[in-house]
């Protein structure tokens, strides 16, 4: 998915309160180093016609460019399946969580993939990589939900030329953790990358171990302290979220889904991006009217000058020039599919056939 990102570096001390900044949802979402961008679809598909995209009237989109929201849904870039067709990436990576519907990858090293259902695709693209998300639609008796955020995250400058590496975190796999506070009330974190747990300021929680990220990711560093989390909140369920182990950690809150919650004594309306103080132990309560949900984006910045053309993220302009460049020579490899938005079939079950054919399905 390509898009320009919003950066924000700024925060507002208040005191020693561990909420430094509330700032309002927008397109794509606000995001601090070393995340680039993330963006959150929540789209409702309707039925499926037989070429996998939505059985509705496509009149009034701007097809390719279609990001209306119309009906509560969008085709994105797609003129007939909903989604990205092949497009360009260089010195960053792309974490895709899907939480509901499927998304079917193809990519210029010969790669496909579906996944979806709570499966994350992690993909180093590094010194270069083209590479297609489509959204089929399989359910010609039913709507087709769609929701999933995809988040950038920079890779500093030594990794940026590293060779494109995508890996699959299946649902099944990632692990999860549940508390439940003395009023009944329970939250749930997904943990897709980050130490959980382990510490004395843990509350005795045993230590949580991820699943490993691509070896040039910034994640893989010991000391970039990233973590990505989702946190599902029942009613007036409370709830420690435990303070960053790093030294110099920056770190968001992103309050998608819910009407209210109380973040370290403070008030906030959903939707809302929270910047927190990351060395300190911050107190969340949900409202009492309905589930919160829950983004929690953290790391060490890389604190590297950023030069962003589009999907090309590198130090300085004269490596966006020379990405350009070897973009129009050699487009990255090529594109090996004759179509530039293939999707997998309808009655494909999830996979992933990573380049030089070798292939992994979930493991239940």
């Amino acid at each position: 998915m390509s898009s320009n990102s919003i950066d924000n570096n700024s925060s507002i001390e208040e005191g020693r309160s561990p909420v430094l900044q509330v700032s309002p949802l927008g397109f794509p979402w606000q995001t601090i180093d070393p995340f680039l961008f993330c963006v959150y679809h929540d789209d409702a598909y309707p039925k499926a016609n037989a070429q996998m995209g939505p059985e509705a009237p496509l009149a009034g989109r701007q097809i390719g460019q279609d990001f209306s929201r119309k009906d509560g849904w969008s085709m994105y870039h797609g003129d007939t399946v909903p989604g990205f067709p092949s497009h360009p990436h260089r010195g960053f990576e792309t974490v895709t969580i899907v939480r509901k519907g499927l998304v079917d990858h193809s990519d210029s090293l010969g790669a496909t993939a579906r996944f979806g259902g709570g499966d994350v695709q992690w993909l180093t693209a590094g010194k270069g990589i083209v590479h297609s998300e489509m959204f089929p639609l399989l359910d010609a008796n039913a709507p087709n939900p769609l929701e999933l955020f995809q988040i950038w995250l920079n890779l500093p400058a030594r990794s940026k030329m590293a060779e494109p590496h995508f890996t699959m975190f299946w649902s099944e796999a990632i692990p999860h953790f549940a508390s439940d506070d003395a009023a009944g009330g329970r939250t749930e974190v997904a943990v897709i990358a980050g130490r959980f747990g382990g510490t004395a300021a843990d509350g005795g929680q045993a230590p949580i171990h991820p699943l490993s990220p691509p070896p040039d990711s910034w994640a893989a560093q010991a000391d970039a302290d990233v973590a990505i989390w989702t946190l599902k909140m029942t009613p007036g369920a409370q709830w420690t979220l435990p303070a960053a182990a790093g030294e110099g950690t920056r770190r968001m809150l992103y309050f998608f889904k819910g009407a209210v919650a109380t973040i370290a004594g403070r008030r906030v309306e959903g939707p809302a991006a929270i910047e927190l103080r990351a060395d300190t132990a911050v107190e969340l309560r949900n409202g009492d009217e309905e589930p919160s949900e829950f983004l929690l984006l953290q790391g060490r910045p890389i604190a590297e000058p950023v030069a962003q053309y589009g999907p090309f993220v590198m130090n300085t302009q004269a490596e966006i020039s020379q990405t350009l460049a070897d973009y129009r020579r050699t487009q990255f490899g090529g594109w090996p599919w004759s179509d530039p938005a293939p999707v997998h079939g309808r009655d494909a079950a999830r996979f992933a056939r990573h380049p030089g054919g070798r292939e992994e399905t979930p493991r239940a």
